[in-house]
């Protein structure tokens, strides 16, 4: 019998445990198919903060989900064994100590078979979780949704923060760069090179502007036919969202995409090599009614839906 979320004619919503979707914990990724995972950090956000409190309330969020989804048919639950395996005990007065830790921490989840699915916590966690994904898998085509490009050379100096994760898995050969996609990026730069210098990497850049009044759904067709059997990594950043949906994040920019392109995006992901996903940028205290959180909560189990091994049933 596989783990099951705990159902609202069990216990009331607001009780049972703080889990994702009350889902029972673990203490290790053993013997898992899907571990949910939070990283509860904002010491590399450059403007609001808050994102530390991110999983804590995309949990609290996420006990009005139940198991199966009425659009696609997918019943995560009954083919894949899933916990939530807490948080990594990050230094709160230590960024580069933080990174240190969450590789430390996925190198042993990484030991089993289970495919991380994480709350965080801002940008920055990325970058350590993709080094160890490479040890794993060697460099990944990357689905990478955010307002923002995050290839800074360095914030005040700095070269780890949460403006800089993927210019460092580039440099680091993380990244199969003709197959990283950046979806929804927008807004205001420092001149071209903010966008460009990734395109000139190899990434494919799409900008918010291309997706207006559209479909996601073509742009994913494109990029499964192209990705095809490689193991990628999807990153969600919250804050490729208009704020007008989701409010409670950092570093907000007008003219985001809607929540519908966002289940395209993550439900056009259906078929590919997924070996880990993560969903990042959530503050509550930006968020007052809670549906960022709620929105990143029904994220995060649209990415369960689409993992290898997921069954569906018939349309």
């Amino acid at each position: 019998m596989k783990n099951q979320p705990l159902g609202g004619n069990e216990m009331p919503r607001f009780g049972g445990p703080g889990t994702f979707m009350r889902l029972p914990s673990a203490a290790t990724a053993e013997g898992l198919d899907a571990a949910f995972i939070g990283i509860p950090m904002d010491i590399g956000a450059s403007q609001r903060s808050g994102t530390r409190l991110g999983p804590r309330q995309i949990r609290a969020e996420s006990t009005l989900m139940r198991p199966y989804n009425m659009w696609t048919r997918a019943a995560p639950f009954e083919g894949l064994q899933v916990a939530d395996i807490g948080d990594v005990p990050i230094n709160t007065f230590d960024l580069k100590d933080s990174v240190r830790r969450i590789e430390t921490f996925y190198d042993e989840v990484l030991t089993h078979d289970a495919i991380p699915l994480t709350m965080g916590g801002d940008h920055t966690l990325t970058y350590p979780i993709l080094r160890s994904i490479a040890k794993k898998h060697g460099p990944v085509a990357l689905i990478h949704v955010d307002a923002h490009a995050d290839i800074n050379e360095h914030m005040f100096g700095e070269s780890i923060a949460h403006g800089t994760p993927f210019r460092r898995a580039y440099e680091e050969g993380l990244l199969d760069a003709p197959n990283v996609f950046q979806i929804g990026l927008r807004g205001t730069g420092y001149g071209p090179d903010d966008f460009d210098t990734a395109r000139e990497w190899g990434f494919n850049v799409i900008q918010a502007e291309e997706l207006w009044y559209k479909s996601c759904a073509p742009l994913m067709d494109r990029i499964r036919e192209q990705i095809g059997d490689r193991p990628v990594y999807l990153t969600y950043d919250i804050d490729s969202l208009d704020p007008a949906c989701a409010p409670g994040t950092g570093t907000v920019e007008a003219g985001g995409l809607m929540t519908q392109q966002g289940l395209e995006i993550i439900r056009g992901c259906r078929g590919l090599n997924l070996v880990g996903c993560d969903l990042v940028e959530v503050s509550p205290p930006y968020d007052p009614s809670g549906n960022t959180a709620v929105i990143a909560g029904n994220f995060l189990y649209e990415m369960l839906c689409v993992l290898p091994g997921v069954p569906y049933g018939k349309a």
